[in-house]
């Protein structure tokens, strides 16, 4: 959909809005074609980053993070909400966003709206977030239900840096979660029998590959760490 269109529709929104008698004020609208704007221009550079992703999505480039961008008190101001965020289940993203459309202060990092604004915002990927957190926290951001993350086949197969069998991702979604402190039912979860014998000591989580085919990971924190990463979208 090119800007026109979109801009149309939107506009049509705008007065079935009004016809309800429930009308948008003008810095409202301005806020929302903003951010579907800069939505729409994000996505579109990722389409052609696409073809490289698989080999540079698992390297970082502080240059290139828009948080690096921050002050000293701006990190701690941020890293505060974002804990304070994923303690309530809350995407932080959509509280500031809601914060800007419905004109609420944002508290201690109301300085994003003020000195950064929405297309430095829609700028940052779960992927950033999660880097920056693992860098600059000692206890990085955790998996949600419905995350997106890649993980490669040395969960269920040796594999080999370089030779005939090595490193490969795969997309896949977050189905479950469950941490160390919930109780082992063998029945409600699909699980890999080889990975039965580690226990149940560590958090662990069902993934589901596009095919429709699941796969728990265990110690997802821990030993498994580095066979999985933040898909960055």
């Amino acid at each position: 959909m090119t800007q026109s269109k979109l801009e149309a529709a939107l506009n049509a929104a705008f007065n079935q809005c009004a016809d309800v008698l429930q009308p948008l004020s003008d810095r409202q609208k301005q806020i929302l074609l903003q951010v579907v704007l800069a939505a729409m221009q994000f996505e579109q550079e990722g389409q052609q980053l696409d073809c490289d992703r698989s080999a540079v999505a698992g390297e970082t480039n502080s240059t290139s993070n828009p948080l690096e961008q921050l002050t000293s008190d701006e990190k701690q101001a941020f890293l505060s909400f974002l804990k304070q965020q994923e303690s309530q289940n809350q995407p932080w993203k959509i509280t500031l966003l809601n914060d800007w459309l419905e004109g609420r202060s944002s508290g201690g990092v109301q300085f994003i709206r003020e000195r950064y604004g929405i297309q430095w915002l829609e700028q940052i990927t779960p992927a950033q977030v999660a880097t920056y957190l693992e860098s600059n926290s000692s206890d990085g951001l955790k998996l949600k239900l419905g995350d997106r993350i890649e993980v490669t086949n040395g969960l269920w197969e040796w594999v080999q840096e370089s030779g005939p069998c090595s490193r490969e991702w795969f997309p896949c979604t977050v189905v479950s979660i469950r941490d160390a402190t919930e109780s082992n039912d063998a029945g409600s979860l699909l699980r890999d029998s080889s990975v039965n014998a580690l226990g149940n000591s560590e958090t662990s989580c069902i993934l589901r590959f596009g095919d429709g085919t699941e796969y728990e990971m265990q110690g997802i924190y821990d030993w498994n760490r580095p066979n999985w990463r933040w898909l960055d979208s």
